[in-house]
């Protein structure tokens, strides 16, 4: 009877031990397929990037009369109007002005100026495309410049839901302004508030001679 027992306990312990080995095995094809997609995805993102940064180079080639500048952040950008006699440049926290267009990269235009309206912007404290957070932060009060976007200093992979696509690097025509503290903007904004408010409303006179009993 012991040794039934025995035998009983043995045959248990070794299925169990089977099972969960399987079960260890089964796991580990699930982690090497991950780890193998994300290397594969990664590999493709930088080709994909390459891809459009050999676009960007290929327009730079084409346009030798214009001076393009390399960003650290892996944008290329020009100007069209520059102020040389202010050094000034947007901070985070600043309320900065501007207008700008959205292009593809063969000048067509995605967005109008007219259609983008004129920007409010809290620097560095909204959301805003990642090249243009960086692309502001570079200009002095009045200045217009043109930025070549790379897909993933713009929208990236879902672009805008809207005109802006999949992976589509962008032309950005910006123009500053102007910029200043928000403790500045936050008193202009109450000064006109009192302002208006008491500002006297002018009523037109009625003649006399056009009132009837």
């Amino acid at each position: 009877m012991k040794i039934f027992k025995i035998l009983v306990i043995l045959i248990f312990t070794t299925l169990l031990f089977s099972s969960c080995k399987q079960q260890q095995e089964a796991r580990r094809p699930i982690s090497q397929s991950s780890g193998s997609f994300m290397k594969q995805s990664i590999a493709r993102n930088k080709k994909m990037i390459a891809g459009e940064e050999d676009q960007i180079q290929a327009i730079i080639k084409s346009n030798p009369k214009i001076q393009y500048i390399a960003s650290k952040k892996g944008y290329w950008y020009y100007y069209e109007s520059r102020n040389l006699t202010n050094s000034l440049t947007p901070k985070k926290g600043d309320i900065a002005f501007f207008d700008y267009e959205i292009k593809d990269l063969q000048g067509n235009i995605i967005y109008s100026q007219e259609e983008l309206e004129p920007q409010i912007y809290k620097v560095d404290k909204q959301e805003i495309m990642m090249g243009l957070r960086d692309g502001i932060k570079l200009m002095r009060k009045t200045e217009k410049v043109n930025f070549l976007f790379t897909s993933h200093m713009g929208y990236g992979y879902h672009g805008d839901n809207n005109k802006i696509g999949t992976n589509q690097p962008l032309i950005c025509t910006v123009t500053l302004n102007d910029f200043m503290p928000e403790s500045e903007y936050t008193e202009q904004i109450q000064t006109n508030t009192v302002a208006k408010i008491n500002t006297p409303i002018k009523v037109k006179a009625i003649k006399k001679d056009t009132i009837t009993n």
